[in-house]
């Protein structure tokens, strides 16, 4: 049920046995979401976390008059709000982008977890510290980048954490969402960033049609994003 949960874990660090049977028996229930369904409410309280077992979700934040900004995307594998343990609500929003399943880890079983196992403290600590360098870059992307390099980038970022948990290749990857979704990722308009697609696909470096990104050439798409993954931190702590 959470192998993809534990195979991204397993990239970066040693999971035991004893560990990994404690990750299983942290996950309460299993809950499915249709897309586009608001499952966390900025400000509710929470005695919960959700582990993405399959799908995509975002984080977002909205005005009242109805703009919305997604500050992250999250993938397969990816705890979406374990901030919340600590946090007890979140100020922002979390939502589908397709449909999902979810994994629900208590609270008071996330403590039980952390005191049994004091190393699985720090692994999931570094996780939050992860999501905390993808918003700094994402807020690099909107402050400096241009359109083309803000799109860029995106693709550059999900390829690399999809094809951690073997869901992208050098020839690309399946993604689910709509250029509108794109567009409040990058805080562009849609009719941008359907020129920005435009101009990637007939300079030969990317192609997102039919929910999927094919990659035409990955150094040129590199150079377009000036994408450097260090603060993805592939390789664990620790390790250029």
């Amino acid at each position: 049920m959470i192998e993809t949960h534990l195979l991204k874990l397993r990239a970066r660090f040693e999971i035991s046995p004893d560990e990994e049977a404690a990750i299983r028996a942290v996950i309460s229930e299993v809950r499915e979401f249709p897309a586009d369904r608001v499952i966390v409410r900025a400000g509710e309280p929470l005695g919960f976390s959700s582990l993405l077992i399959d799908g995509m979700l975002c984080r977002f934040k909205d005005l009242r008059d109805g703009g919305r900004q997604i500050t992250e995307l999250h993938v397969a594998g990816d705890f979406a709000d374990m901030h919340a343990y600590t946090l007890k609500r979140l100020d922002h929003n979390v939502m589908t982008l397709s449909a999902c399943r979810m994994g629900i880890a208590r609270h008071e079983d996330v403590k039980r977890l952390f005191q049994a196992h004091p190393r699985l403290h720090d692994i999931y600590w570094f996780g939050t510290n992860l999501d905390a360098a993808i918003d700094r870059e994402w807020t690099l992307s909107l402050g400096r980048r241009d359109a083309r390099g803000r799109t860029a980038h995106l693709f550059c970022e999900l390829r690399e954490r999809l094809a951690m948990i073997g869901m992208a290749d050098e020839t690309g990857y399946e993604l689910p969402l709509t250029q509108t979704d794109i567009a409040e990722c990058l805080g562009l308009t849609s009719v941008h960033v359907n020129r920005v697609l435009k101009e990637l696909r007939e300079n030969g470096i990317v192609e997102y049609r039919g929910g999927r990104v094919k990659i035409l050439e990955r150094a040129a798409l590199e150079r377009a994003a000036e994408f450097d993954p260090g603060y993805l931190y592939l390789q664990g702590p620790g390790e250029p």
